[in-house]
């Protein structure tokens, strides 16, 4: 008894320390934890999300997609995302828009009936915005480039 306890505690420690926004969401989609990592992506207290619905950062537009996928992952046991990164847009509290990656793990009792899923979440937004604007200069630089037609023999 005494190892589980150890187990837990070195868990528990390790989720509160994660950098990483560490996401736990029942069936329902209500969120259970949401560790410091969490707090400081998102702008939401410990307290505002635990018992939220994940709606709270899913982009209005994006939600009916979430819950159709999510509440089959939830009624099937099954994912297709279970070693996927996944990179999709976020919510902020103060109502801007992110870029996230994160990874998900199905939760199961001793059953095997699920309990609920947990995400591993890094905040991408940096990243994609630099990329994006890469892209744009790069579709300008092709637009200001010479049109060269292949060279021919005649």
């Amino acid at each position: 008894m005494a190892e589980v306890t150890e187990w837990n505690e070195l868990a528990a420690a390790v989720v509160r320390a994660a950098p990483e926004a560490i996401v736990v969401a029942g069936p329902d989609g209500m969120i259970r934890l949401w560790n410091a990592g969490a707090e400081r992506m998102f702008g939401y207290s410990e307290a505002e999300a635990t018992g939220a619905s994940l709606d709270l950062i899913i982009p209005e537009k994006l939600r009916a997609r979430h819950w159709e996928g999510y509440d089959k992952t939830m009624a099937t046991g099954q994912t297709r995302y279970g070693d996927t990164l996944l990179k999709v847009p976020a919510t902020h509290k103060d109502g801007r828009r992110m870029s996230i990656e994160f990874s998900v793990a199905l939760l199961t009792d001793a059953s095997g009936a699920v309990t609920g899923i947990s995400a591993v979440i890094r905040d991408a937004t940096e990243r994609f915005n630099e990329e994006r604007a890469l892209r744009k200069r790069l579709a300008e630089l092709e637009r200001q480039a010479p049109a060269t037609a292949p060279a021919t023999d005649a």
